[in-house]
């Protein structure tokens, strides 16, 4: 019997080439889309699953707010992981990761690598990290102040094949000997991994150390079997308050700490400022995972709603079906099967189709993905699974209008009217809507993040980032004559001017604070200080609002002088940027030897503004100052057009400093528009996807066109028999749909607001929603329904009328 049916409905799909090809194209395509987003969605899922007692581990974070926005800050003072450790017996161990944004020169003979992703941490990072290792062992890894673990691709660089456990390598010229080797599964850890020296080869002062101010470290806690972590997390909170603010004086603590779950971290950390995990954004996860369903929604609707239109073609079928004996069961399980094959064929394509594009998408994510079903028999069950789902939820309820046609009614009549099937529909209608909210909430999101991410790359910065060339300084030659270098630097040929600083915009900047006297208090506010040199203003193009630049041949301009920018001079009170100058100001000085000495000296200028964080972030007080303890990279402005030539001849002065370095640059503008990679791919994704949307939805529409014209080519024929146009016909024709496209807009609007309302949020610099993302979206949605309709719409009204209506 099913071999039958089956049998039947290939016949059926043979038969009805054109009708068969929409339903499993649009099918196929909307399955694929679904299957590239789930791999996507499930490999993000999978971030630290893999690390033993995960559900145990927690990183501390800190809340801080203002007036004006709440900020979640990663680092951590360094005094939290002992005192967790040692005050709370509810916590099994802790560890410190210290925040590090320099590549290292790695060396091993002759050969000499960069490598960014080196971590200084506790020797008991993998008592909390049980990560596997390749040779060696966790166990006392990191004892000894000069041993290093290695990833294995960095061990095999260095040491091919070999076990390089008790070898020697160099970082940053000192010596280190190699305890273990990780093995290359550690790609869904949230920490990228080079290699991993311990917290006491840093050298970091030990009164630093024990500062609460101070949030420079990644701090993660594993608690023991049973422990609560909100209880714990309360019980941190408490012990702040109680034990550590009375403690503060001048310099209040102005931060909640809290825990975050290990298994959050990938996902839920986008917003958290100054983390060096590898972030994913749970907002875009979701997002995905609901155009998956949209796209799938969209394809499955197709199918509801050809095949319900489809039936009134085969309602003479089915009663002469039924009136050689066949049972309303038997009907349902033929045209059952019918979409069963029909979804068959279609997740069969879509397997092949997602094979084909997983390697593309694989290079536009970064991932490494795969798609084997052989290998990966639960996989295989789902689209099995898939299929019959699909089949029987797409196939019911056309079965169940088909099996109740009552047969001497469709016997009798020459044409089935809609009369018939006046129950269908509001289906079929209600469908098309659903379809065309789907796609119009679609396309107004996908114009929005396109108008938001071009905002992000193009907005004034408030300095000029293009052609800026910068790098770190390498070696004691350089960093000890950093004057002399800097000073041939600006004689290369296309040099306009150079700059040797810490804290350039897009890069690594510190945050700390700042005294203000102000009515005989000691006002503590929190800082980004930019440690900068004579050349700073110049080489960035920053705009002095007021005041004056540093001066060489102002002596105590070094010691005594500040620079502020428009946020800080509100923040501090100062009114307005002409009354800030003079103004007194205090910085407590990053010294070993005496860290309690303060620097005392006066506002001389005001900058503008200027973003030297991402548009993510909301422009914070800043503060220049001439500070050559911290000076460690190199801003090179280029002129002219003949980049090349000018590179070449940093590259000449480079070697004649520091001969035993490889230069690593890279230019400012690269850096900024790295930060919104991650928009970048959403915005491509989203057009990628609108379109598979818009064609599936149109498929559809297509067919539905299709079947209006041929339900309706007898009227056709005598309206053009009585003189009715071309435009009149298609009109007729279009108008039904290009209401329902209406409805759809007018449902997909407030939606859509909504949506890109809240993703907008996340941005403290954002466009306003343009009004005419909406119109543009309604326009282009009814333009693509009337352009399919009308396809139709022009070949039925120029069709031959008597034909037609010589037609049974």
């Amino acid at each position: 019997m099913f071999k039958n049916y089956f049998l039947v409905a290939y016949r059926n799909i043979v038969r009805h080439k054109g009708f068969s090809f929409i339903n499993i194209a649009g099918l196929a395509l909307g399955i694929t889309a679904c299957l590239l987003i789930g791999l996507f969605v499930a490999d993000e899922l999978q971030y630290d699953k893999f690390v033993p007692a995960g559900d145990r581990i927690y990183r501390v974070y800190t809340e801080q707010k203002d007036e004006d926005a709440t900020e979640y800050i990663s680092p951590v003072s360094p005094m939290f992981a002992p005192t967790l450790k040692q005050e709370f017996p509810e916590v099994e161990q802790t560890t410190r990761v210290l925040m590090t944004g320099a590549l290292n020169l790695l060396e091993v003979g002759e050969k000499k690598i960069y490598v960014e992703d080196g971590r200084v941490a506790d020797s008991t990072f993998f008592g909390v990290f049980d990560l596997p290792f390749k040779y060696g062992s966790a166990a006392k890894a990191l004892d000894n102040p000069k041993s290093v673990v290695l990833a294995e691709d960095i061990a095999k660089s260095f040491f091919g094949d070999q076990n390089p456990v008790g070898k020697e390598i160099k970082i940053s010229k000192e010596t280190f000997q190699v305890t273990g080797v990780l093995e290359n599964s550690l790609s869904k850890f949230h920490l990228k991994i080079n290699y991993v020296v311990p917290m006491a080869a840093a050298g970091l002062p030990p009164e630093r150390m024990k500062r609460w101010s101070w949030q420079q470290f990644f701090t993660y806690v594993k608690l023991k079997p049973g422990a609560d972590a909100k209880q714990t997390e309360k019980k941190l909170q408490a012990y702040i308050t109680e034990k550590i603010q009375p403690t503060m004086g001048a310099e209040p603590l102005k931060y909640v700490p809290l825990l975050q779950p290990l298994h959050d971290m990938h996902l839920y950390s986008s917003t958290f400022k100054y983390d060096q995990s590898v972030k994913g954004n749970i907002t875009y996860v979701k997002a995905l995972s609901f155009i998956a369903a949209f796209i799938l929604l969209i394809a499955g609707f197709n199918f509801v709603n050809l095949a319900t239109a489809k039936s009134m073609q085969r309602a003479k079928e089915v009663g002469i079906r039924k009136t050689i004996g066949a049972s309303r069961q038997q009907l349902m399980l033929q045209f059952l099967s019918e979409t069963v094959l029909l979804t068959l064929v279609s997740v069969a394509l879509s397997a092949v189709l997602t094979a084909l594009l997983l390697p593309s998408l694989n290079e536009f994510t970064g991932k490494i993905m795969t798609f084997n079903l052989l290998q990966n028999p639960a996989l295989l069950g789902l689209l099995a699974l898939l299929t019959l789902v699909i089949g029987l939820l797409a196939g019911f309820y056309p079965a169940l209008v088909l099996s109740s046609f009552q047969p001497v009614k469709v016997l009798k009549s020459a044409v089935v009217t809609d009369g018939i099937f006046g129950r269908v529909q509001w289906l079929r209608h209600g469908l098309i809507v659903v379809q065309f909210s789907l796609s119009v909430f679609l396309i107004i999101c996908a114009f929005v993040v396109y108008k938001q991410v071009s905002y992000l790359h193009n907005k004034d910065l408030g300095f000029n980032r293009d052609q800026i060339m910068f790098f770190p300084m390498r070696g004691d030659n350089m960093t000890q004559q950093y004057e002399t270098f800097k000073n041939e630097l600006q004689q290369v040929p296309g040099v306009a001017s150079a700059s040797i600083g810490y804290g350039f915009p897009g890069d690594q900047v510190a945050g700390d604070g700042l005294i203000v006297p102000t009515n005989g208090e000691q006002k503590r506010y929190g800082v980004t200080q930019l440690m900068v040199d004579y050349d700073y203003i110049k080489t960035l193009g920053l705009q002095l609002i007021t005041g004056r630049d540093f001066s060489r041949e102002l002596k105590t301009d070094k010691d005594q002088a500040f620079i502020i920018n428009e946020t800080a001079v509100k923040e501090f009170g100062f009114g307005t940027p002409e009354k800030a100058l003079g103004k007194t100001v205090q910085w407590q000085v990053w010294s070993d030897t005496n860290p309690d000495s303060l620097k005392t000296g006066k506002v001389i200028g005001v900058v503008k503004d200027f973003h030297y964080k991402s548009l993510y972030d909301k422009l914070e007080p800043a503060v220049l100052q001439i500070f050559p303890g911290a000076y460690w990279k190199v801003a090179v402005k280029i002129k002219g057009d003949n980049i090349a030539s000018s590179v070449d001849g940093v590259k000449q002065v480079w070697s004649k400093f520091s001969p035993d370095n490889p230069i690593e640059y890279k230019f400012l503008d690269e850096n900024f528009d790295q930060m919104y990679k991650a928009e970048d791919k959403l915005k491509a994704l989203l057009w990628t996807f609108t379109g598979v949307a818009i064609f599936v939805g149109c498929l559809g529409l297509f067919g539905l066109a299709t079947y209006a014209a041929e339900r309706r080519k007898k009227e056709i024929g005598i309206r053009k028999v009585l003189g009715a146009s071309v435009g009149n016909i298609v009109g007729l024709l279009s108008k039904e749909f290009l209401v329902l496209v209406l409805v759809a807009a007018i449902i997909a609007f407030p939606a859509a607001w909504l949506a890109m309302n809240r993703w907008l949020q996340d941005f403290a610099y954002r466009i306003d929603i343009p009004l005419w993302a909406f119109l543009a979206a309604g326009l282009l949605a009814a333009a693509v329904a009337f352009l399919t309709v009308g396809f139709q719409a022009v070949k039925a009204a120029t069709a031959n009328p008597i034909k037609n209506l010589r037609t049974d």
